[in-house]
């Protein structure tokens, strides 16, 4: 009978550890760009329109600041949990389920680098 994997090997960790990183740059390129819209960097302002039509231009660009705040959030969040997830590999902790202590499988990892639960666990946290 085989034994059962506890951990996954160096060759795999450098593989999830190539997919994380790509993942991270993205993340890091659009969360810059969602910054700019916040502060406004990209040169897109209000200033040089008429007055007629500033108002209005003032209040699409305030719903797209608070929506670009929002989503500058959440990949802030991602970008977090990518880090994080790094730190495992380094640990060789990688890809262990938080809740059972058993792999998460590959296909998993390979579609959400950075979950810490397998399927089942994430629907058992939820019942």
């Amino acid at each position: 009978m085989a034994e059962e994997k506890v951990r996954y090997s160096d060759e795999e960790l450098a593989e999830f550890k190539a997919l994380i990183m790509e993942k991270l740059e993205q993340a890091r390129k659009l969360y810059k760009s969602y910054h700019e819209i916040i502060t406004q960097q990209d040169g897109n302002d209000t200033v040089d329109t008429s007055p007629t039509f500033k108002s209005y231009e003032e209040g699409s660009s305030l719903l797209s600041k608070e929506q670009a705040g929002s989503m500058a959030e959440r990949q802030l969040k991602f970008i977090k949990a990518l880090e994080n997830a790094l730190i495992r590999i380094e640990n060789k902790t990688y890809g262990i389920d938080r809740n059972t202590g058993k792999l998460i499988p590959k296909e998993r990892l390979m579609a959400v680098p950075h979950a810490t639960l397998s399927v089942e666990s994430k629907k058992d946290e939820r019942k």
